[in-house]
């Protein structure tokens, strides 16, 4: 039994749900993102609120459900509140600076790297070590902003690199005389 499936995904004032089929269009005040389902679950909108059950006892029934709950929860959460990623640059010389839809980072390579943001998806810089990623799509977010750190990844020797807020870097001792 999936205990995450079982809690119904409460739709909070200002956003609308409505169901289709095995299709669920969810907006609100940051925009109108929708989902797929597969046929092994169903999908119900009442009392404010959607409710996924299964339609059988199969193991992938049983998975979908959980997973299908979770997506829900996601759009909704995306349209209402929105998703943000922070990032930090650690490094002599690493820095970060916005030029229009380019994210410019200089990361100790011979050049700049130039990051074109795609569409939806907001690029902050507020200060030239730090980047905040904002988002609808929980998914796209995480993506970009695993994009961008895969530039140079934190090495565990000075802790150098982009890393995620609060993300700790386990740290190595160099090497010995």
């Amino acid at each position: 039994m999936s205990r995450i499936g079982k809690k119904p995904v409460p739709i909070p004032s200002g956003v609308t749900a409505t169901l289709s089929g095995q299709k669920i269009e969810v907006k609100g005040p940051k925009g109108t993102r929708h989902f797929q389902a597969t046929d092994d679950v169903t999908m119900k909108v009442e009392d404010g609120a959607v409710t996924v059950t299964p339609r059988g006892t199969s193991k992938r029934a049983r998975q979908q459900w959980g997973m299908t709950r979770s997506m829900v929860e996601n759009l909704v959460t995306g349209v209402s509140t929105g998703f943000k990623r922070e990032l930090e640059i650690q490094g002599v010389g690493y820095r970060a600076a916005l030029q229009g839809k380019v994210l410019k980072l200089n990361l100790g390579y011979s050049h700049d790297v130039d990051f074109e943001v795609p569409e939806g998806v907001t690029v902050t810089v507020p200060k030239p070590t730090e980047i905040t990623l904002e988002g609808i799509d929980e998914q796209q977010l995480g993506q970009v902003a695993a994009n961008i750190r895969a530039w140079r990844r934190p090495e565990p020797y000075k802790g150098k690199g982009i890393r995620y807020k609060g993300e700790f870097i386990f740290r190595k001792e160099g090497k010995k005389k």
